[in-house]
């Protein structure tokens, strides 16, 4: 089942008034974002977070679910959004475990514009 946007529009407005929060849409489902790093995921109309030393630490009674069936990790569903206090303690200590995201690699161009794979093939 897709997480409704009355949900997401929720869970964000909520986890908003901590700092830079962002979602991107997947499937019906999002990714949640706290300042650059993924955090965790929206399924089912449940805030889903990574099971990091942290939240297991902060969240230790927090059920542990799947997000998506045959998922092979178990995230901490959290039940209290609202809970600014827990959650601030919670996305900031999660968020200096979290390893830094990758960089996208830039495409090569030439000055013609045309990106350089294609040159590859016209050799």
């Amino acid at each position: 089942m897709a997480s409704s946007k009355a949900f997401h529009d929720y869970v964000v407005g909520s986890l908003q008034r901590i700092g830079d929060i962002s979602t991107k849409k997947m499937m019906g489902e999002y990714c949640i974002y706290y300042k650059d790093k993924l955090i965790g995921d929206i399924c089912d109309n449940t805030l889903l977070l990574k099971p990091t030393e942290a939240v297991l630490r902060l969240m230790p009674d927090a059920e542990r679910t799947y997000p998506y069936e045959g998922s092979k990790t178990r995230m901490v569903a959290v039940d209290d959004v609202e809970n600014i206090e827990l959650m601030e303690s919670v996305l900031n200590a999660m968020y200096e475990e979290l390893p830094e995201p990758k960089k996208k690699a830039k495409k090569n161009k030439t000055n013609d514009g045309k990106d350089n794979r294609e040159q590859k093939f016209l050799l």
